[in-house]
């Protein structure tokens, strides 16, 4: 039997360019009329409200704020009700190995895009309160795949909430007077569909480094699942990949423009490096042998040649540090995200 070959576009230099002069037009529409109105004050104050996770009710926010969730808390229409619970399920079997994978993969991953980190660099926020915002990536991954919060409507709503976040950003970074616009537009489409693969494509790279077990069908589900996420949080249909071959080719193209050395990068990959070491000592970690904060740093710097491949980890300035292989079955118990979430 001949395998069948997936049908894949491609995605040119051409298009991928148009997109990155592109932000969310609904959502910057919202932070327009937020500040026209009650200006960055205002603003600023959504976006206290936005960061709170206890708190899913627009009701006594701008009227444009409560417009917004009830425009855009729709499925795609190509949504797979079904492949969603498939892929959560997935995600459920994996949980503890994708949060590892998250924080040794994934997240450096995303620094690569040296272009795209500048707005997290000029923020500063991920790289002064670093712990905080892994907590609250973990918080929200874990949220969108537990089928519980999409029965309660949460899941779409915390979603809805990262996506003004991400056009808040976007204002406070064009106002910033340290925006270049050679950078692009500040978290434009371009960036936003290489998150998308973050959470989805590069997640499912790492397990298959780590040589998890799983079918294409699983893979798939799972990729339409994050897919559904990432056009509810604003991601063009355009730049969302149908399939693996497409996630492939989206990827590659996306880091041959996009992937080199930075300041942003580099400094980005060593806050999160040592969160992770003051995370994990706090989290009780010595009880395993891992008492010492430097320890652990190496642990996870050498995680992440692992999954990264020598060439980006040295474009993140990611130490070369010997590790002794008897530490290295202890890396599976360290406590990435996963420790910070309730049981799915």
């Amino acid at each position: 039997m001949v395998a069948q070959i997936k049908p894949s576009r491609s995605f040119s230099n051409e298009l991928l360019q148009q997109y990155r002069q592109q932000g969310d037009v609904p959502a910057d529409t919202v932070i327009a009329a937020v500040v026209a109105t009650e200006g960055p004050t205002g603003l600023r104050s959504l976006m206290t409200w936005l960061a709170d996770t206890t708190n899913m009710q627009p009701v006594s926010q701008h009227p444009a704020v409560q417009d917004f969730f009830v425009q855009q808390a729709k499925l795609p229409a190509w949504a797979d009700v079904e492949r969603m619970k498939r892929g959560m399920a997935f995600f459920k079997k994996h949980a503890q190995q994708i949060g590892l994978t998250l924080g040794f993969y994934s997240l450096p991953y995303s620094y690569l895009g040296a272009n795209g980190a500048q707005v997290l660099w000029i923020t500063e926020r991920i790289k002064n309160d670093t712990a905080r915002r892994l907590q609250e990536t973990g918080e929200w991954v874990f949220a969108v795949n537990n089928s519980k919060e999409w029965e309660t409507g949460n899941a779409i709503v915390r979603t809805l909430k990262i996506r003004l976040i991400h056009a808040g950003a976007r204002w406070f970074s064009l106002h910033s007077k340290r925006w270049n616009n050679d950078w692009g537009f500040p978290i434009n489409q371009e960036d936003m569909a290489g998150t998308n693969l973050v959470f989805s494509y590069i997640v499912l790279l790492g397990l298959r480094k780590a040589k998890v077990a799983m079918t294409e069908q699983e893979e798939e589900d799972y990729l339409h699942h994050i897919n559904v996420v990432d056009s509810l949080n604003g991601v063009v249909d355009e730049l969302i990949p149908t399939n693996l071959r497409e996630a492939y080719n989206l990827n590659r193209a996306i880091a041959q423009r996009q992937f080199r050395s930075s300041e942003a990068g580099i400094g980005l990959t060593r806050a999160l490096l040592n969160a992770i070491a003051t995370q994990i000592v706090q989290a009780g970690a010595g009880k395993s042998g891992l008492t010492q904060p430097e320890t652990i740093r190496n642990l996870a710097a050498g995680e992440m040649r692992f999954f990264l491949g020598d060439r980006y980890a040295d474009w993140l300035g990611i130490p070369d540090v010997p590790v002794e292989k008897r530490l290295i079955s202890l890396v599976n118990r360290l406590p990435i995200f996963s420790t910070l979430i309730p049981a799915l």
